[in-house]
């Protein structure tokens, strides 16, 4: 039974945690060693005591009593709130990594004790202890939370012992529902090759006749520039055209390859185009995922939050999910304030989508360095980095430039793109350092506003001076030369390094973005 493994990994881990606490205070009396002050003894003798205490009391219970069980919740909430309090003393990237597992190795027991209290709670009832949605919302949210702010760290549990602990929580929720006639969100089947015992995505027709999302687009730019498009073109070819561009002083142009992507399984048996696929692998929309808020990142009033992915869809993605919702001939969210999944490792923090689609064989080549500024230009990455991009209509990310190559994969809905090249960054007026964040690779120019085609993101009285400063700049833009596109579900757009690029959602959209060098 699911649900008991699940009690039983949840055991495990609070003991070897407990063990790894003690070893490390023990081998603290012999002295200060620069491995073990990167070890969790960084965040201090005392804090590393506490989570060994309550680890020890976890190893201890079965059922727990509601007083053990408030003070364990208090004590285990003292250390994730000590642990977060110093993720805002860093950047992510200089985050020791020992108060990212202090904190993941907290919410491991707090889900344990959840887990135990829960139960303690629904007496025998375990199963519908498992179809409380309140109860069930918790759960997922303590360990999406670990993923998400502390990206899970620890070499003995982190990641992955988050990832299996959902795996077993959900096998659990199934049979509870299976065993009370509820309906179960199922992953998608999977079958096994005869020979190697290997899973593979398997063609499933429950998702077939489910309804897609809405392919309406409120407004499309039109093309003035189009990109070239490319079929079968093989890793030697791309090589070979990186190698050898027209240019040698810009570096390799941006391509369009239409059949990259052709036989995903997002594409084709494990449909993202689907709500109620992407539901399926999300824990019934339990999930939790950060969004930013606002039509683009530099707008004022723009905020980031952490959401369920089920109220991702249902309020800002596809009003037809709502249980309120009232038809509209357009089924667009566009009246509400836009919520955007922007640049997001979704396929680390969830695996199952992530066997849904393939590294491009493009990625694998050797692309040439930053054209114009060798300081742009990166350590080499061991494998290509992944990230998401998933909103309603009328997202937008305004024109800046990456400093990787790129290969942005459009699988459901369709978005607007435009290139500028490196050679002109100089007329792209990039922005200096803002309240501390350096904003250097984003265009201080808004190009949907420059267009006519947005209004500008700030309401503000202009001196007559500034008003003809602005036009000029505004003439002196549209004499800059620029490639543009619409992308399609299964295109994909190679951009190059250093190109500044603006990408306005047209419909509800799904991409998926690789960088690499």
């Amino acid at each position: 039974m699911a649900y008991r493994q699940l009690l039983e990994f949840c055991q495990d881990a609070a003991h070897q945690i407990q063990q790894e606490c003690d070893e490390l205070l023990l081998a603290a009396d012999s002295g200060p060693s620069p491995q073990r002050q990167q070890s969790l003894l960084g965040c201090g003798p005392a804090l590393v005591s506490l989570l060994s205490r309550q680890a020890l009391v976890l190893t201890r219970l079965e059922l727990p009593d509601p007083s053990t069980a408030d003070l364990l919740t208090r004590r285990l909430e003292d250390i994730l709130s000590i642990s977060y309090s110093k993720f805002y003393c860093f950047l992510f990237k200089d985050l020791p990594v020992y108060w990212r597992q202090m904190y993941t190795d907290a919410s491991i027991l707090k889900f344990h004790l959840m887990l135990l209290r829960a139960t303690s709670e629904a007496g025998s009832g375990q199963g519908a202890m498992l179809l409380d949605e309140t109860v069930l919302a918790e759960l997922v949210k303590t360990l999406d939370l670990a993923l998400i702010l502390a990206g899970a760290a620890g070499e003995q549990r982190g990641r992955v012992w988050v990832g299996k602990a959902l795996d077993l929580l959900h096998d659990a929720w199934a049979e509870a529902q299976s065993e009370t006639g509820e309906n179960a969100v199922r992953p998608a089947k999977r079958a096994k090759l005869a020979e190697t015992g290997d899973e593979l995505s398997a063609p499933d027709d429950m998702f077939s006749s489910a309804a897609s999302f809405s392919t309406f687009q409120p407004f499309t730019p039109p093309v003035a520039n189009p990109i070239p498009c490319r079929r079968a073109m093989s890793v030697e070819d791309f090589q070979t055209y990186m190698d050898s561009p027209k240019d040698s002083t810009l570096g390799p142009e941006p391509l369009i390859f239409t059949d990259l992507v052709e036989e995903w399984p997002a594409m084709t048996t494990n449909p993202w185009c689907k709500p109620s696929y992407l539901l399926s692998r999300t824990f019934g929309g339990h999930r939790l995922v950060p969004v930013e808020i606002g039509r683009s990142y530099v707008d004022e009033g723009w905020g980031q939050k952490i959401i369920t992915f089920g109220t991702l869809l249902r309020d800002y993605i596809d009003l037809s999910l709502s249980p309120d919702h009232v038809a509209q001939n357009d089924e667009s969210p566009a009246s509400k304030q836009i919520a955007y999944l922007a640049q997001h490792p979704l396929l680390t923090q969830l695996p199952a989508l992530r066997n849904d689609i393939l590294v491009p064989d493009l990625c694998y080549t050797s692309p040439p360095p930053h054209p114009t500024d060798s300081s742009k230009d990166q350590p080499e990455v061991d494998e290509p980095m992944l990230n998401a991009w998933f909103g309603p209509p009328g997202t937008i990310t305004p024109l800046h430039n990456d400093p990787y190559h790129n290969l942005l994969v459009q699988v459901v809905g369709c978005k607007y793109v435009r290139l500028y090249s490196p050679l002109h960054t100089e007329q792209m007026q990039a922005r200096g350092k803002e309240d501390g964040v350096e904003m250097g690779n984003t265009s201080s120019l808004d190009v949907g506003a420059l267009e006519g085609w947005d209004r500008p993101a700030e309401d503000r009285q202009t001196s007559p001076d500034e008003q003809a400063s602005e036009e000029m700049t505004r003439k002196a833009f549209k004499d800059v030369p620029y490639v543009d596109c619409i992308l399609n579900p299964g295109d994909t757009l190679y951009i190059p390094i250093g190109w500044w690029h603006y990408v306005r959602g047209l419909s509800v959209s799904f991409s998926v973005s690789f960088w690499w060098n």
